[in-house]
């Protein structure tokens, strides 16, 4: 089968079968050799692995995956991608399509089932709109990770990696680092795409880890805190927590964590690290 990765060969794929781009699923194809033999290599696919693909698309990363991993599922939600799939995999006896919506389907289930629940490695070209949903998915829902090595925008990679202090960091930024070790691999231009996006991307491997860096009681408290004191920025972290309905903590309480913690009334939320949050949420 012809290599997807040269962009001859997905062009002429693409008009064979007469697809349609759709900008609901944020389709963009690679088309780079290079890129793709980093990504592999960045996930780190041996033999004796089962990857998990998100929107394979036409295939191309699939090929590659296929020829590294012991099996591929490659979960693809538009269904007109199905026949081609089908045509540009149809050499791999070890690669299954499920034509699902990722959000849909139950990983640990699958992991159980295709691997022993033994960890799985995750490699998805993900559309912005879609990545957080994705990514918090697979971290919350207990799923066996080994890594999650993902093509995002260039801005979400730098936002999933990023310390207290600078414009980037966020909720994004802390729910990422709990769950794993962010690194950004790649930097991908416009240009190794088919249709060409208007940003650039990055693909960041994330390293899931054996047990979070931080000792926290309840960790759907510390996110809702998290969210909380990044939903207003402007504010202070008193008066972010102590308005937010899902905090169950008067100012006053806050106030004497926070003095507890040694920290100034005034500080902001984006001034905290994962520790911090941790050691405030304990708290609380």
């Amino acid at each position: 089968m012809a290599n997807l990765g040269n962009p001859q060969n997905t062009i002429d794929v693409i008009q064979k079968h007469g697809f349609r781009f759709q900008k609901k699923y944020g389709q963009n194809f690679l088309i780079d050799t290079h890129v793709l033999d980093k990504i592999v290599s960045a996930a780190g696919v041996t033999k004796d692995d089962l990857v998990l693909e998100i929107g394979p698309g036409i295939g191309t990363m699939t090929q590659y995956l296929a020829e590294a991993a012991r099996e591929v599922v490659a979960v693809e939600i538009d269904k007109n991608l199905i026949p081609i799939l089908e045509e540009t995999l149809s050499e791999y006896d070890n690669v299954t399509i499920l034509n699902e919506d990722i959000l849909k389907v139950d990983i640990a289930a699958l992991a159980e089932e295709k691997n022993g629940g033994k960890p799985i490695k995750v490699v998805a070209n993900l559309p912005y709109y879609i990545t957080t949903p994705i990514i918090m998915g697979l971290f919350e829902s207990g799923v066996p990770l080994d890594n999650i090595t993902i093509m995002v925008q260039k801005e979400v990679a730098d936002r999933m990696q990023v310390g207290p202090g600078t414009k980037d960091y966020g909720a994004l930024s802390l729910a990422v680092q709990y769950y794993a070790k962010p690194e950004i691999v790649a930097n991908v231009p416009p240009n190794c795409f088919i249709p060409r996006p208007n940003v650039g991307s990055a693909v960041i491997r994330l390293t899931r880890y054996p047990k979070p860096p931080v000792e926290v009681e309840d960790p759907k408290k510390m996110f809702a805190l998290i969210r909380a004191s990044f939903n207003q920025r402007r504010k202070t972290l008193v008066n972010g927590l102590s308005n937010a309905p899902e905090i169950k903590a008067s100012k006053e309480d806050v106030q004497n964590a926070i003095a507890k913690m040694g920290l100034s009334e005034t500080i902001r939320g984006e001034a905290l690290t994962l520790e911090q949050f941790a050691a405030l949420s304990n708290l609380l």
